[in-house]
C-alpha cells in the first residue's frame, strides 16, 4: 500500500530551486511493506507462509550433539574479551528476519511491516504486539532505541557509529511504533540495515557493558536459550516452544530440535575421534585428508554414519596467509608479493588435499562481482582516478597468484622471489636473508589457533627457508588467539574473510580503515583509496549497474596489494552425519540448509537399538 504525503501539510519535497528556474517539488511517497528487497522484489512475496526448504509438520524434540573448538567464559558475544560461548548469538533475534534463498531481503520478524519513505529519509517500525523477550517482558520501541544507542556507544566494536552514523534522530510514537530519520547519507541499503538491528533487552543491558564479558546467560529475544552449562567444557541451549514467534512464516519448520549442545575440545583430532564414536552428530569436514581417508570406520561402513558431498554456488570464504601490513617488514608489497612466490600450492594440493581444492583468486569468490580478464571500461573509469596509488598491474594484468609445476620444484619462483625482495632492500648472505640497512635476517612468526594448520605452514616453512627466511609457527588458545587478533599483536595469520554474495556492509567492516580496531580487519589495512571505494559502495548498495564496477575494481586492488597470500577453498559441502535426521525436499540456495533438519524419531530409535 502506498500514499502521497504532501510537505508543510504533511509532505517531504526533494529538490533544489536553480537561479533561473522555479523550484522543483518532488513529493516523496510513503510505502508500506511486510518485506523489502535490497534489489528487484523479495524471493518471497509478502504472502508466503514458510520457507520453501522447511517442513512445517516436522517431528519436534530430541537433542543435537554438537561441538566447539577451544573454550568459553562468557555469553557475550559482543564483548572485545575473553571468549563468547559457540551459538551465544542465537540469543537474539534481529529486528526484521532473513531467508537463505534470499541475500537482500528482509521479512517479518519482531517488526511486523514497516513503512518508509521512498527518497529513505525515515523508516517506521511496527512492532508485532506479541512480541517478547525471554523473561515475557513486552519489546517496546524503547528496547529498539536503546539498542541501537547501545550498538554504536563507546561499549560497540569499532566501527559500528562511524557505520550507523546515517541516522539523524529516533522517535518514540506509541507503544508499538518507533521511527528512525536518516540524514543526508541515506540509501536505501542504509535504512534496510536498521531492518537487521539486533534487539537487546533494556532492562537487562541496561545495567551491563556491551565491551565486557557477562558471565551470566543473558535475557534475551531469540528462539532459544541457555538451559544448561560449565564453563570450558559445554553449553547447551534448549528451543523456547512457547517462542512468540515460533508460527511466523520466517520461524515455519526452523526450531524443529528440543536442544543443542556444544561440547567444546581443544583439539578436532579428538572431536572426530568423538564424532566416530557418536558423541558428535554432525561434521562439516574441512581436512581434505581425512576426508579421503578418515571415513573407513565400522558406522560408514553399514550406514549409521552418512557421508555428503554437496556442490553449490555459494558465495565462498577468502582465505590465506594475511600479513598484518603495519609491521615494517611486511609494509612493502614487494615483499609480500615475494612472499607468495613461496608458497607452492599445485604441490600441497596433491599432495596433503588429494586434489579437492581450488585457489582462492578473490575476495568474492563465486559471484558476480569477482574480477576477472582485464578491467572494464566502467571499471577503468573508477581506478584510473586512482593511478599512481594502486598497483600499476591492476590495469594490466588479471590477478593470478604465482603457481608452480607441483613437483616441489620452486627453484623457478624462488628466483623471482629473490628479484623482488633485492628491489626492496633485502640480500642473501650466508644463506640468510638480510636487511641491507640493519643487517638483521628476515624473521617473524606465524600465529595459529588450529594444530590442524601446522602441517599445512610447515611446507610453507620449508620454501622460505631456501630463501633465508626464518618464520616461527606459533599456536596458542582461542583466547589468547582472539585478544592477540582485536590488538592485531601478530605478524601473519592463517585467517579468512567471510564470504560476500556482493559488495556491502560486511565488506566494508573487513577493510575500512574504521575496522582497525575490531578483529574484522586481519590485515590491519588503512588504505585511503580502499576507504573511498568501500564507501562509494555503500552508497549504491541498490544500483548493481555501479556496484558491480565498483566491487571488482575494489577486489583488483585488493588482490594485486597482496594483503594475503591467497591459500584454497572449495565449492562442496562435505559432511558426515549420523544417519537420525529427516530433511526437506529441497535446500536454500545460499546455506546447507541443516537448520530446517530434524530428528527422526525411528530413526534415532533405530541408531540406539544398535
Amino acid at each position: 500500500m502506498k500514499f502521497i504525503i504532501s510537505l508543510l501539510a504533511a509532505s517531504i519535497v526533494i529538490g533544489v530551486a536553480q537561479a533561473e528556474q522555479p523550484a522543483v517539488t518532488k513529493s516523496v511517497e510513503m510505502i508500506e511493506a511486510t518485506t523489502i528487497a535490497l534489489r528487484g522484489k523479495p524471493f518471497y512475496k509478502p504472502e508466503f507462509t514458510q520457507f520453501n526448504y522447511v517442513r512445517s509438520d516436522a517431528p519436534l524434540g530430541g537433542l543435537i550433539k554438537d561441538w566447539a573448538m577451544g573454550t568459553f567464559d562468557n555469553f557475550n558475544p559482543y564483548s572485545r574479551r575473553g571468549d563468547p560461548a559457540t551459538g551465544s548469538s542465537r540469543l537474539n533475534s534481529d529486528l526484521m528476519g532473513s531467508s537463505d534463498d534470499d541475500l537482500s531481503a528482509v521479512y517479518p520478524l519482531v517488526a511486523e511491516k514497516v513503512v518508509y519513505a521512498s527518497d529513505f529519509s525515515q523508516i517506521t517500525f511496527h512492532i508485532d504486539s506479541r512480541a517478547r523477550f525471554h523473561d515475557g517482558v513486552k519489546i517496546k520501541p524503547s528496547d529498539i532505541k536503546f539498542s541501537y544507542e547501545k550498538f554504536t556507544s563507546g561499549e560497540a566494536l569499532p566501527g559500528l557509529k562511524a557505520y550507523y552514523s546515517f541516522v539523524e534522530k529516533i522517535e518514540l510514537l506509541d507503544d508499538n511504533r518507533v521511527r528512525f530519520y536518516l540524514n543526508e547519507k541515506r540509501t536505501k541499503a542504509r535504512m534496510m540495515a536498521l531492518c537487521s538491528l539486533t534487539l537487546l533487552p533494556e532492562h537487562f543491558w541496561k545495567d551491563h557493558r556491551l565491551d565486557e564479558p557477562l558471565k551470566e546467560p543473558p535475557v534475551g529475544s531469540g528462539p532459544v536459550k541457555v538451559s544448561d552449562y560449565k564453563y570450558g567444557k559445554f553449553v547447551k541451549y534448549e528451543t523456547i516452544r512457547d517462542y512468540w514467534a515460533k508460527d511466523l512464516p520466517v520461524m515455519q519448520g526452523m526450531m524443529n530440535e528440543g536442544e543443542i549442545k556444544y561440547d567444546y575440545y581443544r583439539d578436532s583430532t579428538v572431536a572426530f575421534e568423538a564424532f566416530k564414536a557418536g558423541l558428535i552428530d554432525k561434521w562439516n569436514e574441512n581436512t581434505a585428508k581425512r576426508w579421503a581417508t578418515g571415513y573407513e570406520f565400522p558406522a560408514v561402513k553399514d550406514g549409521r554414519v552418512l557421508k555428503t558431498n554437496t556442490i553449490h554456488q555459494i558465495p565462498l570464504r577468502a582465505q590465506g596467509f594475511v600479513f598484518n601490513t603495519k609491521k615494517a617488514l611486511f609494509s612493502d608489497i614487494r615483499v609480500r608479493k615475494a612472499m607468495a612466490h613461496l608458497m607452492d600450492f599445485e604441490w600441497m594440493n596433491k599432495n596433503l588435499f588429494y586434489n579437492q581444492y581450488i585457489r582462492v583468486n578473490s575476495f568474492f569468490m563465486n559471484t558476480d562481482y569477482a574480477a576477472s580478464g582485464l578491467p572494464s571500461e566502467a571499471e577503468l573509469k573508477i581506478l584510473e582516478a586512482y593511478k599512481g596509488k594502486i598497483p600499476e598491474l591492476v590495469f594490466t594484468e588479471e590477478f593470478k597468484p604465482p603457481t608452480t609445476k607441483g613437483d616441489g620444484n620452486i627453484r623457478s619462483n624462488l628466483r623471482k622471489a629473490l628479484r623482488l625482495f633485492k628491489q626492496a632492500g633485502w640480500s642473501v648472505k650466508n644463506q640468510k636473508l638480510i636487511n641491507n640497512k640493519t643487517g638483521k635476517q628476515f624473521d617473524f612468526e606465524l600465529l595459529l589457533v588450529s594444530p590442524s594448520m601446522e602441517k599445512v605452514a610447515l611446507p610453507f616453512r620449508s620454501n622460505l627457508e631456501r630463501a633465508g627466511i626464518k618464520m616461527a609457527v606459533r599456536t596458542v588458545d582461542s583466547s589468547q588467539y582472539m585478544n592477540r587478533k582485536i590488538g592485531h599483536d601478530y605478524d601473519m595469520i592463517s585467517g579468512s574473510y567471510r564470504p560476500n554474495a556482493y559488495p556491502s556492509s560486511g565488506t566494508h567492516q573487513m577493510f575500512h580503515s574504521d575496522s582497525v580496531g575490531s578483529s574484522y580487519n586481519h590485515a590491519n589495512l588503512t588504505d585511503p583509496v580502499v576507504d573511498e571505494l568501500l564507501d562509494a559502495i555503500l552508497e549504491v548498495q541498490e544500483d548493481e549497474e555501479k556496484l558491480k564496477p565498483l566491487g571488482k575494481a575494489l577486489d583488483r586492488i585488493l588482490m594485486h596489494s597482496y594483503i594475503m597470500i591467497p591459500q584454497w577453498n572449495i565449492s562442496k559441502f562435505r559432511m558426515a552425519h549420523w544417519n537420525k535426521f529427516g530433511k526437506p525436499e529441497k535446500t536454500p540456495r545460499y546455506s546447507q540448509g541443516d537448520g530446517a533438519w530434524w530428528i527422526d524419531p525411528e530413526k534415532a530409535k533405530a541408531l540406539n537399538a544398535n
